[in-house]
């Protein structure tokens, strides 16, 4: 029995460790989501700040469909950024049975 626990100690460390490493990987990504082909790019930090945003001057010249490409190039952006975490994260607790939907402290 106590082989088991020092075990599972030494799993969870290990976990805490990958998932501490994996943190600061994603603190580091960029992902770049984009709309209308490209006439605009948004790029997010994977703690989801964001870094840039670039629209083509020929956008501004129907305000609706800027605000549309603009939304749609962060939701792009979100949605890489999202995917990033959860594949990081995953890696960072493999291994490790979680209850489904259990969510750790500290994961964005």
């Amino acid at each position: 029995m106590r082989g088991n626990i020092a075990q599972l100690m030494q799993q969870a460390q290990k976990m805490q460790e990958n998932m501490q490493r994996a943190q600061e990987e994603l603190a580091n990504l960029e992902v770049i989501g984009n709309a209308g082909g490209g006439m605009v790019t948004v790029t997010l930090s994977g703690k989801m700040e964001c870094r840039k945003v670039r629209i083509d001057p020929s956008v501004f010249e129907d305000a609706e469909m800027a605000e549309d490409l603009i939304a749609a190039a962060f939701n792009d952006a979100v949605n890489k950024a999202n995917a990033a975490t959860q594949e990081k994260m995953g890696a960072a607790t493999a291994g490790m049975p979680m209850p489904p939907g259990m969510k750790l402290p500290g994961i964005f």
